[in-house]
């Protein structure tokens, strides 16, 4: 896919990651930036549209598509990350309702539209989905729950031509990496290498220093060779097809990863 000429939406796109991903995209020549947004974003280029949208909120969400008549690449990149200990149980549901309810609500809805022009589906993770990291765990948690919900959304739109991948970056300079006194990469870097990543086709995305480092080792890793050999099966599985089989009939089958 090249981003010339296409029709993107970037939610929590009006700082850090998101706002640099609006910044790239324009200057990659597509047709309309949709910058979703929980305040109106005002940006002189004529070629971004705001959408107010809190992607908590059903009724801004179902407002906003209602606004959209083509969509090409969706970036789910909202997300919030409080320091927290595990000690308060909102802080893990505030963290599922943003990292992944959000995600998973904003793509369902723009499905149609992705699936018509057979687009992609960028989702904006974090290293720390795949190893934990201590001073936020519930952020952890989260981003490993929209980690899972990206693998198992690739598997079920192969079918209808949507793509989607998973952006793994390290540290990154934005608002939420702002007390940590760390080596980071800039937002405008991690960016281009996002929209590269999507135009070369690259299921996971590692966008700067520290996750490159990582990334030979991922695509030849033993849980990626894993995820294809359970992406077969989907292949295998017959659809219910007005045949649905009852919870009973499931529950008696062999599950085919613990089964000999």
């Amino acid at each position: 896919m090249k981003i010339e000429g296409t029709t993107i939406l970037v939610t929590g796109a009006n700082r850090g990651i998101g706002r640099a991903l609006v910044e790239e995209a324009l200057s990659r020549g597509v047709k309309r930036v949709n910058a979703a947004t929980r305040q109106p974003m005002a940006h002189p280029d004529r070629r971004v549209t705001s959408l107010t949208m809190d992607v908590t909120n059903a009724a801004q969400i179902r407002e906003a598509v209602e606004k959209i008549d083509a969509l090409d690449i969706l970036i789910n990149n909202a997300g919030v990350s409080p320091i927290d200990d595990l000690s308060d149980r909102r802080v893990l549901e505030q963290q599922l309702a943003v990292n992944l309810f959000g995600s998973y609500d904003v793509t369902q809805a723009l499905l149609p539209l992705l699936a018509r022009s057979r687009g992609a589906i960028v989702n904006i993770l974090s290293l720390a989905s795949i190893a934990a990291v201590p001073f936020s765990p519930a952020y952890s948690i989260s981003k490993a729950a929209s980690f899972s919900l990206s693998q198992s959304l690739r598997t079920l739109l192969a079918g209808r031509g949507v793509s989607v991948h998973r952006v793994l970056p390290g540290p990154v300079d934005t608002d939420m990496t702002r007390g940590l006194d760390i080596a980071k990469a800039s937002p405008e870097s991690v960016a281009r290498a996002i929209l590269d990543g999507v135009e070369n086709g690259e299921e996971e995305i590692f966008p700067d220093p520290m996750s490159e480092s990582l990334a030979e080792g991922w695509r030849s890793s033993a849980v990626k060779a894993l995820e294809r050999q359970f992406a077969a099966y989907a292949e295998a599985t017959p659809s219910s097809g007005g045949h649905e089989r009852s919870s009973e009939t499931i529950a008696r089958e062999p599950h085919p990863c613990c089964s000999a």
